[in-house]
């Protein structure tokens, strides 16, 4: 398995936006077999900083989401949605592997 952990720069002032384009995405991730770990928006820290996990049985996996992402209507709406309202400054994206009890 691997987890994509995806760091945000978005606009403080439009954390609504940023909000409603993250909605987007869960089930789109979903849709292409991953898993979505969630969201996370500012609380009680930098008002500029939001984080996601989700994750796909392999890196395959995820590159196969990616290719597949650019030709579906639902993700390139949702991509559109984020330039449109330039929610998002900018963002990291890491893959990480799962550290768990099971070998």
């Amino acid at each position: 398995m691997i987890t994509c952990y995806i760091k945000y720069e978005i606009d403080p002032a439009k954390v609504a936006e940023f909000e409603t384009y993250v909605r987007m995405w869960i089930p789109l991730v979903e849709k292409f077999g991953g898993t979505h770990h969630g969201y996370y928006l500012p609380h009680e820290s930098s008002n500029d900083l939001a984080v996601c996990l989700f994750s796909f049985p392999s890196l395959a996996d995820y590159e196969t989401y990616r290719a597949k992402s650019m030709n579906d209507d639902d993700c390139q709406e949702a991509f559109r949605f984020a330039e449109k309202t330039d929610c998002i400054r900018r963002y990291d994206r890491h893959f990480l592997r799962p550290v768990t009890t099971k070998t």
